[in-house]
């Protein structure tokens, strides 16, 4: 009878306890939960579990993100045009003249991160899945088929009840100045580079953006840094804390690759899967100097490779982590 009540006891303290987190007066549970649950593709019924949809909408209005009303100023990237002003920019700039990239490895909040500077922005392209459409690839297999040397997922894709193959992109997908790919499902704006190199967030339709010069490019977001400017944010954004994958471009030319882990296993705890939220991308992006920047997809997609190999620990459920993907930014 002891062990029963007392068995009782702490099923009560620890109902009460889960309670008062996600119903008591501290903010940060109930917001991490809604945001990060309602920016996800399949997994926004977790917030619907817990909270009303009028709840839901008001924590969603509390923490949001700008659209950036104008585009890419393209004139304004001067590649080659290297001016040191920071640490940051001296991290960046020392390297080998031979280098064709340099990875910077860092920890914020605890959490790994990966910062590419690449230094000829021609090398950057877009490749998709061989199999578009029906199915995609692992990052590493898609960085070893195409002879990549760095490799990071782009587009989100659909995966309806978590169980999507990768091959169908969300939004539009342009490669090599056509349109190979065009779904219903908008994401964001197009993320992508034009004929001179320059990495263009722009607002326009895809044929537009093709008539201006765009070459590669994916539909998604948010912008994060516009001709300089910050995106302005409102609690966290609402993106929740993910891992985190996004591209950048500096003034100078140099593109940048920007991966943040999570957990690296997968297990919960008070951050979730751990990660980031969208304030953290623009402090990281700003101390490096970028001009222009926006987020590509997250969550247990954020996968980088270095030739075949893997670099980073997605959270995905394989064997390594890593997720089938529609596409991926890939420097040759």
């Amino acid at each position: 009878m002891k062990k029963i009540v007392i068995t009782l006891l702490v099923i009560d303290v620890i109902t009460l306890l889960c309670f008062f987190i996600v119903y008591g007066p501290i903010k940060y549970p109930r917001e991490f939960w809604i945001t990060t649950s309602m920016k996800t593709m399949n997994h926004r019924y977790l917030a619907h579990i817990f909270y009303s949809d009028k709840t839901i909408l008001k924590v969603l209005n509390n923490n949001t993100i700008s659209n950036f009303k104008e585009n890419t100023d393209a004139s304004e990237i001067k590649i080659g045009e290297y001016v040191s002003t920071s640490v940051y920019d001296k991290e960046i700039l020392d390297h080998d003249p031979d280098e064709l990239y340099k990875i910077i490895n860092f920890k914020y909040n605890g959490y790994n991160v990966y910062l590419t500077a690449i230094y000829d922005p021609s090398r950057v392209s877009l490749v998709s899945s061989r199999y578009l459409g029906s199915y995609g690839e692992l990052i590493t297999t898609i960085c070893n088929v195409n002879d990549g040397k760095v490799c990071i997922n782009a587009s989100g894709f659909s995966d309806e009840a978590g169980k999507g193959t990768g091959g169908s992109p969300t939004g539009t997908v342009i490669e090599n100045g056509k349109i190979v790919w065009s779904s219903s499902s908008h994401t964001g704006g197009l993320i992508g580079f034009n004929k001179d190199n320059v990495l263009v967030l722009t607002n326009e339709s895809a044929t537009e953006a093709i008539k201006n010069g765009i070459v590669d490019a994916v539909e998604f977001g948010p912008f994060l840094i516009v001709n300089g400017k910050e995106a302005t944010i409102k609690g966290n954004g609402g993106w929740g804390i993910q891992p985190r994958a996004a591209i950048g471009q500096r003034k100078d030319g140099i593109v940048l690759f920007l991966i943040v882990d999570g957990n690296n296993k997968g297990d919960l705890n008070y951050n979730g899967r751990g990660g980031v939220d969208l304030k953290a991308l623009i402090e990281i992006f700003k101390k490096y100097g970028a001009y222009n920047a926006a987020n590509l997809d997250g969550g247990a997609s954020t996968s980088m490779a270095v030739g075949s190999t893997l670099y980073n620990k997605p959270l995905g459920s394989g064997p390594t982590g890593e997720r089938k993907l529609p596409n991926a930014w890939i420097v040759k």
